[in-house]
């Protein structure tokens, strides 16, 4: 019995462990601030709405490890209903870097393109708005860009 006991417990030291491991990857592979919160703390609901807002931080959620800020109680209950539909894609970096050269580059979380029912985030400064230039070959820029995440999340 004793036996039984030891590997059972052996048994849930490593799923824990797994579990572990699959979640620090998924950290490293999204865009979080330096408090781990996704999206520079805007809702991802509101995205959806047509507009960019700020969350707040005392109403907020843990998925998969992530912490996502919502600007009201409705917006993290329809999150809650259902996260995958409302996580930005390539781990909330510039769509645009993305599928131009494969690289993680920060957001500007005001810079946004919802596309069949996908939140897209991009960089933007004074001389460089890559929306634009996503919106220039967005169909080329996208399939390149799913490409190269599924090869950067399955190189981790």
């Amino acid at each position: 019995m004793k036996y039984v006991v030891f590997l059972f417990s052996l048994f849930c030291l490593q799923v824990n462990l797994n579990a572990q491991v699959s979640l620090t990857e998924r950290k490293s592979s999204f865009n979080l601030d330096k408090y781990g919160v996704a999206i520079q703390g805007y809702d991802p609901v509101s995205y959806f709405e047509g507009k960019a807002q700020k969350g707040s931080s005392s109403i907020y959620h843990f998925y998969k490890g992530v912490r996502y800020e919502f600007i009201s109680e409705a917006h993290k209950a329809k999150f809650l209903a259902s996260p995958d539909k409302f996580e930005p894609q390539y781990g909330g970096w510039c769509a645009y870097a993305m599928g131009a050269n494969g690289e993680k580059v920060e957001i500007d979380p005001s810079k946004f393109k919802v596309v069949d029912g996908k939140l897209y985030l991009f960089y933007y400064s004074i001389i460089n708005n890559t929306l634009n230039k996503w919106n220039l070959d967005e169909a080329s820029l996208k399939a390149k860009a799913d490409i190269n995440w599924k090869k950067l999340i399955n190189t981790k």
